[in-house]
């Protein structure tokens, strides 16, 4: 359980609040209508949303991916196995396992630097996860501790002044969504960062030619 887990309970009671007096519609010119429109969600929606991301399950997958690399090195290890064989037969053998070893196991580009490459992407999206639940968390206590949430509190009893909980209602808002906005810029930067190297990669085939017929194949030394 993070920082974030434990303002949960407050803190989506405090945004329920806070939710409920946008509900009619932000003060008019207030900074908060920018990001509603970016948005599209009232800030308690957005950070029961949130809430739901969490940075072990994406640190899992990529030491799980990690574990997939061992398989490529023992098929590697195999095909580079020297062969007792001469001939036609042999020298194709030889460039097809060649251009294999170089389609496991050789740049970025190959199997490995694919898997390799994934498994970096999993790693920053959960480093992303935790700093970006870290500043929420922030926000949240802030918020809680403010002198707006007081009078969203109070504007939501019955006789409560709903003007000045609107304003106070989207002071909070702007302040909440402000860091989730920025954390999902964050996430489409990570994903501009690293889609090159998570294409899919694709058989790169560099064998000059079929044996000749007639030839002779030595088997042996």
């Amino acid at each position: 359980m993070d920082a974030l887990d434990r303002l949960a309970e407050p803190g989506l009671d405090l945004l329920a609040r806070v939710d409920a007096l946008l509900a009619a519609g932000a003060p008019e010119g207030h900074r908060l209508w920018p990001l509603l429109r970016r948005m599209r969600v009232l800030p308690g929606a957005a950070v029961r949303e949130f809430l739901e991301l969490h940075p072990a399950p994406l640190a899992d997958a990529g030491r799980a991916v990690r574990q997939l690399v061992r398989g490529y090195d023992d098929a590697c290890a195999m095909l580079a196995d020297p062969v007792a064989w001469s001939g036609p037969a042999a020298s194709a053998y030889d460039e097809a396992r060649t251009a294999l070893l170089r389609h496991f196991d050789e740049g970025s580009e190959s199997l490995v630097g694919r898997l390799e490459s994934t498994a970096g992407y999993a790693d920053a999206l959960a480093d992303w996860v935790e700093g970006s639940r870290l500043a929420l968390a922030r926000s949240l206590a802030d918020a809680l501790r403010s002198a707006e949430a007081v009078t969203v509190h109070a504007a939501s009893r019955p006789g409560g002044d709903e003007r000045a909980g609107a304003l106070a209602a989207a002071e909070i808002a702007t302040r909440v969504l402000g860091v989730l906005g920025v954390a999902y810029d964050g996430a489409e930067t990570l994903l501009r960062q690293w889609a090159p190297s998570l294409a899919e990669t694709t058989w790169q085939e560099r064998v000059t030619g079929a044996p000749g017929l007639g030839g002779v194949t030595s088997i042996g030394h």
